[in-house]
């Protein structure tokens, strides 16, 4: 008589055990750089955008006056300053920026994966912060509030 040749039942449930372990392991680090890369992407736009409002600043010698969105700075400094303004940022969220009217201070800022509101006073509010739903505040050449470390969620 001929032996079968193949896996056993309990051979192929090992097998699906340990791949079944590894994705346990993996995912949440998959997960994690993911949306670090989103942080990062949004700092990144964020910066630019303050180093665009920063180019105006040195030409007129003021901040965009006034403006209390994105799309009231978008006709000061595109295309002169920055070619495009990125309006949404790394989780797909709007992106926020405000200015006094006498065009002394400006802050840039996201709600990163938030529930999509600006939690709190930006100046004196921030420092680091270990969460991917914090906001991401940014105003007259630094950041406020920035992420840093281990994130949590």
């Amino acid at each position: 008589m001929k032996r079968q040749k193949g896996f056993t039942l309990i051979e192929l449930l090992i097998v699906v055990a340990i791949i079944g372990i590894i994705a346990a392991i993996a995912i949440p680090n998959l997960l994690n750089a993911i949306n670090r890369g989103r942080q990062k992407r949004t700092m990144a736009d964020i910066r630019s955008i303050a180093t665009a409002v920063e180019s105006y600043q040195v030409d007129f010698n003021f901040y965009p006056k006034g403006i209390a969105a994105l799309v009231g700075l978008d006709p000061l400094i595109t295309p002169t300053y920055i070619k495009r303004i990125p309006d949404k940022d790394g989780w797909n969220q709007n992106m926020g920026f405000t200015s006094d009217g006498n065009g002394t201070t400006y802050t840039v800022w996201s709600v990163a994966k938030g529930d999509g509101v600006l939690g709190g006073t930006p100046v004196g509010n921030g420092g680091a912060k270990t969460d991917f739903a914090d906001d991401i505040v940014f105003s007259e050449g630094r950041y406020y509030q920035w992420p840093e470390g281990m994130q949590v969620n």
